[in-house]
């Protein structure tokens, strides 16, 4: 076989697989890394770390920005946990402030994303980085990439109080409520954040869902009840309810005297 032609074949082999290692591994674009993204309300929390989530419901995903205070920080791995391994994080809108207050965009910053994280290389360890990403349906949960205080603000009438529809790890944490917004904070956190949440509404029409299955039920038993006593009148009616259990001797039955 022509060697120019086996070497054309290796050539496009090795592109192939590497196409193949891009798909697998994913990639974030410039375009997302850059991102239109407001996080000044975020930056004027007192926490080291403040994460604001956005809409999440019963068949939609919460969005969610951070703004992280390095604090001597000078690279972070994103990541999220599944079942089986961990998992890049994915993020958009990327923003890094010098401790000057200089602003870059994603695209200017050092940012690889493998199979399993997410790597953001910082130029100054004391800077202030953000970006976004997507949360679950009414559930949020990240790991604690830096230590130090957290602040974690739900959407608006959503909250984690009652305790079959909301939940929230670590514990350790105060819960205040600010114009209709839940507001969760830590003084300091080293593990995986995780918060399940609901909108208040759900409550009253859980409770509504209950005692309308219970008025159902109640009427659906009622009703098989009465037809059962209705087949029985039928039954003494035509002459048809013996009782096999009577052990009296009253002879042989009529008839047969």
């Amino acid at each position: 076989m022509n060697r120019r032609l086996v070497l054309a074949a290796v050539a496009v082999a090795v592109l192939v697989g590497l196409a193949g290692c891009s798909m697998i591994f994913g990639g974030i674009s410039d375009e997302e890394l850059d991102q239109e993204q407001e996080y000044d309300d975020l930056i004027d929390s007192d926490a080291d770390v403040a994460i604001d989530i956005q809409g999440g419901g019963l068949l939609s995903s919460s969005e969610f920005r951070a703004v992280y205070d390095l604090n001597e920080t000078e690279d972070l791995s994103l990541y999220r946990t599944s079942f089986y391994r961990e998992e890049a994080l994915d993020i958009h809108s990327v923003r890094y402030w010098y401790p000057d207050g200089t602003e870059v965009t994603g695209s200017e910053l050092e940012i690889d994303q493998g199979r399993s994280s997410t790597d953001i290389q910082v130029p100054d360890e004391n800077g202030t980085l953000a970006f976004s990403g997507s949360g679950g349906s009414q559930t949020f949960q990240l790991p604690a990439y830096t230590h130090g205080s957290y602040e974690i603000t739900l959407p608006e009438d959503h909250r984690t109080s009652n305790f079959l529809f909301g939940d929230v790890n670590p514990s350790g944490y105060d819960r205040e409520v600010i114009d209709n917004r839940e507001h969760l904070s830590w003084d300091h956190v080293d593990s995986t954040i995780s918060v399940r949440f609901y909108q208040t509404r759900d409550i009253p029409l859980f409770i509504g869902l209950i005692v309308t299955a219970v008025i159902l039920g109640g009427i659906g038993i009622a009703y098989y009840y009465r037809k059962v006593q209705q087949l029985q009148e039928e039954r003494e009616e035509m002459g048809l309810d013996i009782d096999i259990d009577d052990d009296s001797d009253d002879g042989p039955p009529p008839g047969l005297r």
